[in-house]
């Protein structure tokens, strides 16, 4: 999990399906077949690759009209992070619903034995099962399949939605506490209220060529429903970049110190905090560490300086600068007192993903233009 590596893939993404994304995307076409999507969301979850690169990249390569859907998707991943600053009681929410449902398990045995047989891959469901191993053996999933997945899991199981993002957190390499709280809330209808998704059996059959052909669904759901929505909060302000020596302190939500606006900072020392989600399995903790290895070497590299193990006094009395950590186990561990500096991008983009995409959506050509 490297730079270089992601690199490797846009370059492959350009030269190769790019092309045909808008045509191909929602086709997931199984686990033997080259990808009909860029698979570049492992490096965009830990900003080994920034959205706003790739977003260029694939205008440099397609023109603005052939990469107009590519870049689009680039910016639901934005409109989510900035949706989750605005609406933090939605990570909040998801955690404690994910433990009250943990006690559900605990004291329900049909609910136990249903969700035993989830995520195992024994439910009997067509595409479900097969869905579940390939999340478990690979880390990935097509985006479409996440989203079957995700409403049979809801919908058809009847099992609470913070268990299937708590599995989905567990096993993906890309598992991002913003997009994966709130696409699952928008599964469930409660993202966008009373508009759920619903997996249909001849939606699976046609987008997975025939692979899947589920019976029994349940393609008449109402959405779920809740006591209270995550109200609106303003959006936290960043801190300007001190200046003068600095130590740079890097985190899981932004390993790409080379383009860190860091104005007048002058990096001295460098250390990494390594916080995975707690679900985490070792095979996400791995990626994250071969990251976040990553990344340390590359900023001693471009600054010219020391790498520190993250320990009481490692900054040496010096301001720690960090890139802003969006809500999740970053933010949550990140010592008190940081400088959290904030790319441009996100200034821009948040404080237009406090409602609905379609918002952020229109403004994309303005925030695009150079």
């Amino acid at each position: 999990m490297t730079r270089a590596a992601g690199l490797d893939r846009l370059a492959g993404f350009l030269s190769g399906p790019g092309a045909d994304y808008a045509a191909a995307r929602n086709t997931d076409p199984g686990r033997e077949e080259a990808p009909t999507t860029s698979c570049l969301s492992p490096y965009l979850r830990r900003r080994l690759l920034t959205e706003e690169e790739v977003a260029r990249a694939a205008v440099s390569a397609f023109g603005e009209r052939g990469a107009e859907k590519f870049v689009s998707e680039i910016f639901w991943r934005t409109y989510f992070k900035g949706h989750l600053e605005t609406h933090p009681k939605a990570w909040a929410g998801y955690r404690a619903g994910r433990e009250a449902a943990r006690v559900r398990l605990s004291d329900e045995p049909g609910l136990r034995r249903t969700h035993e047989r989830a995520i195992a891959g024994e439910t009997g469901i067509d595409g479900f099962d097969a869905w579940a191993a390939q999340l478990v053996a690979d880390g990935f999933l097509h985006n479409h399949a996440r989203m079957w997945f995700a409403s049979i899991w809801i919908f058809t199981l009847r099992l609470p939605w913070e268990l299937g993002a708590a599995f989905f957190l567990r096993h993906l390499r890309d598992g991002d506490p913003a997009s994966n709280t709130l696409s699952w809330r928008w599964v469930a209808g409660l993202h966008t209220r009373g508009k759920p998704y619903l997996a249909r059996r001849d939606n699976i059959r046609e987008f997975t060529r025939g692979r899947h052909d589920p019976a029994g669904l349940n393609e008449g759901a109402a959405s779920l429903d809740e006591e209270m929505p995550p109200r609106e909060v303003p959006l936290p302000p960043a801190d300007a970049a001190p200046d003068g020596p600095v130590a740079l302190l890097l985190h899981l939500d932004d390993l790409n110190p080379e383009t860190l606006p860091l104005g007048a900072a002058r990096v001295m020392r460098v250390a990494g905090l390594l916080v995975s989600a707690e679900e985490a399995c070792e095979t996400v903790r791995a990626a994250d560490a071969a990251a976040m290895a990553d990344a340390l070497a590359r900023a001693a590299a471009h600054f010219g300086c020391p790498v520190e193990p993250m320990r009481e006094g490692w900054a040496g009395g010096l301001p720690v600068a960090t890139p802003y950590a969006p809500v999740g186990p970053s933010a949550d561990a990140l010592p008190a007192g940081c400088c959290r500096i904030r790319r441009d991008w996100d200034e821009r983009a948040w404080p237009l993903s406090n409602r609905g995409y379609s918002r952020l959506r229109g403004a994309i050509p303005k925030l695009m233009a150079p």
